[in-house]
């Protein structure tokens, strides 16, 4: 990751790192595709993989314990996205890459509407969390870095 990414997703909320979390997999399943059409499948395979990481990642922070049935919400889409992508990836299918990265978009949109809504509401230093475990280490004001 180039410098600036760094210091964008440095100083980002918790929900703003999610954002970029659903970013990174439409970059990979977009990657995927590109790798479908140039018959690829190392390539293909390798950008599925970070793909599915990132998802992997999303659910295991997941906290079920005070999420409720938002986090169930999530957990079982990602459950969703994660079959779809394997089954794209298992037919090298473009189309079904496509419709899953506009799924993922969906729930990236939303995500990003709740970033903006909550900027406009809280002052940084009071923004709340989602109901998952925070991304990367925590300094010693208790800010978190993203560690990609």
């Amino acid at each position: 990751m180039d410098s600036y990414q760094q210091h964008t997703l440095k100083g980002a909320s918790a929900v703003e790192l999610v954002v970029a979390l659903y970013d990174g997999i439409m970059r990979f399943l977009y990657a995927a595709c590109d790798a479908v059409d140039r018959g690829d499948e190392g390539a293909r395979r390798a950008a599925v993989k970070r793909a599915l990481d990132i998802i992997l990642h999303l659910q295991a922070r997941l906290r079920m314990d005070i999420g409720g049935s938002p986090a169930r919400a999530l957990s079982d889409f990602y459950t969703a996205i994660f079959a779809q992508i394997l089954q794209a990836s298992q037919r090298a299918s473009k189309p079904r890459f496509l419709h899953t990265i506009d799924c993922v978009r969906n729930m990236r949109d939303a995500w990003r509407q709740v970033a903006q809504e909550t900027a406009a509401i809280f002052p940084a230093s009071m923004q709340p969390t989602p109901a998952f475990d925070s991304f990367g280490d925590a300094d010693a004001a208790g800010r978190h870095r993203w560690n990609a």
